[in-house]
């Protein structure tokens, strides 16, 4: 059963040409995972205010603090030694229960209408987040209950992912499919940079507020997408996309001609027609085994933990690096922070370029993780010598960090979640898509829980993990790049021999 029309959706119908909806769709579905990532961000740069050098600034007169007290500015419980495993224990605390939950995320959003599943993520999601932030308003100074609002948003925040990949994969097919979902990614890092901003408003004053103000802008985005989202292209009248190519596989298959106008063998980005409703039984949804069976699951989901640990560790950790390194305010080393996410804008977006025009995933992961390696090496040791080579070499390893995460979280994801052996069954992608990014979520926990726990021996130190789990990355898609080089290598072939048949005919 198809999930009820938007209230908000009558007026669009006027403009119901397909091109403009999924056009649409693309820009409401970025602004609201914005949202999702925006509401995360505010931690790295609250961090550095919650533990700081209080020697370095001058007490208030009516302070009741002796004048030996080094901490009197401090945020309890963050006002220890161990302030570092305690900051990580509340990261830790999102991150765990955000990868706990994506497991489940996807087999609730395949079951449950899209709209309703974002909208209610998104209103808690708000609600949490603002709670964070009311800690401070309300002179709240024990560990868990930071803790547990950190748990309630990253179970909440599942709903966001696989919900907004499966509605852009219902509305798109695989044509260009790289670039547009690379262009489309870039909500990660506009969502980082504007978290970052945002937060550094208040930062200096009432931190509190770093949580609040994004918490309110994602609640009220909720309120948005419960009016205006549409889940399938069916629903306004659109032609379904085309999710591969098996028309040109078996032409002769009733199945695959069908006898109405939606069956276009034009890609569905291209298409402008309009095809009616018609009534036809609900694919099944895919087990959690039968998702694990699909080629190249595994592999990329293995890379997307290492992957992922890389980039999460810089989205928590690089604005107390900038700040303890090169010794800048909060405020700027929050806003030098959002370089590394301007760099993977840059990098999703090549990624998925360079992915479509070569057809060749896998391959440009690993040499994006290739060169990402010796890129973090240099940034640690000469990155702060003069603020050009902070700002180049930031951007740089945001784009080598974020290009392959942004590819196999979008435009991998969404191939293989209508990957030609589940005969046309889409029903796989919310699964696919959760167990990918629940497995890189995984990765996401560990590399921020690590960084706590390494920082304190030194941030070489921490460089040096980052770095081993990038070739970790790279190894593990080793065979799927054999493959697309065999592949390559058989496309080459084939090109010679019709090149031969056309110079030399009988």
């Amino acid at each position: 059963m198809r999930s009820s029309l938007a209230p908000g959706v009558w007026f669009l119908r006027t403009f119901s040409r397909d091109s403009w909806f999924r056009g649409f769709i693309l820009v409401l579905t970025f602004f609201i995972y914005t949202c999702y990532h925006m509401s995360r961000k505010p931690i790295s740069v609250v961090k550095s205010r919650l533990h700081q050098n209080c020697s370095e600034l001058i007490n208030p007169m009516n302070d009741s603090h002796s004048l030996n007290d080094t901490t009197w500015c401090d945020w309890a419980p963050f006002d220890k030694n161990n302030y570092k495993e305690l900051l990580g224990a509340v990261d830790n605390a999102f991150l765990v229960a955000y990868a706990i939950g994506m497991f489940i995320s996807g087999i609730f959003g395949e079951r449950l209408p899209l709209r309703y599943y974002l909208s209610a993520g998104m209103l808690l999601s708000g609600l949490f987040t603002s709670l964070f932030g009311l800690g401070y308003f309300w002179n709240i100074h024990v560990l868990w209950y930071f803790v547990l609002v950190q748990i309630c948003n990253g179970l909440v925040q599942t709903t966001g992912w696989p919900s907004v990949v499966t509605c852009v994969g219902n509305w798109f097919g695989k044509g260009k499919r790289g670039l547009i979902m690379g262009i489309w990614n870039s909500h990660t890092s506009v969502g980082n940079i504007l978290g970052s901003l945002i937060a550094g408003v208040w930062v200096n004053e009432h931190w509190g507020l770093s949580f609040v103000v994004p918490g309110i802008i994602t609640a009220a985005m909720g309120v948005l997408t419960f009016l205006f989202l549409i889940e399938y292209p069916e629903d306004v009248d659109c032609a379904a996309p085309q999710h591969h190519d098996g028309l040109e596989e078996n032409p002769d298959s009733p199945e695959d001609l069908g006898n109405g106008p939606c069956t276009n063998k034009e890609s569905s980005l291209e298409s402008a027609g309009r095809c009616s409703k018609e009534p036809r039984a609900e694919p099944a949804a895919i087990s959690f085994l039968g998702a694990l069976r699909i080629p190249g699951v595994v592999e990329f989901s293995l890379c997307l933990l290492f992957a992922k640990l890389v980039s999460y560790t810089f989205l928590y950790w690089l604005p107390l690096y900038i700040f303890n390194v090169a010794h800048f305010s909060a405020k700027q080393a929050g806003d030098l922070s959002t370089l590394f996410d301007v760099g993977g804008i840059m990098g999703g977006i090549m990624a998925g370029l360079i992915s479509d025009h070569t057809n060749g995933r896998a391959t440009t992961c690993c040499v994006m993780l290739i060169l990402a390696a010796p890129m973090m090496f240099l940034y640690n040791n000469i990155g702060q010598n003069g603020i050009t080579n902070s700002i180049v070499m930031l951007i740089i390893c945001g784009a080598l960090v974020n290009g392959p995460y942004a590819l196999i979280t979008t435009a991998v994801s969404a191939d293989l979640g209508t990957h030609e052996s589940l005969k046309g069954n889409a029903k796989a992608l919310s699964t696919v898509t959760a167990i990918m990014d629940g497995t890189g979520s995984i990765g996401a926990a560990l590399g921020p829980l690590l960084a706590g726990l390494i920082s304190p021996t030194g941030w070489n130190n921490v460089f040096y993990m980052l770095i081993s789990a990038d070739v970790l990355a790279c190894l593990l898609l080793c065979r799927l790049v054999y493959k697309e080089i065999l592949a390559w290598k058989s496309s080459l072939n084939r090109d010679r021999g019709s090149n031969l048949a056309l110079t030399h005919p009988r």
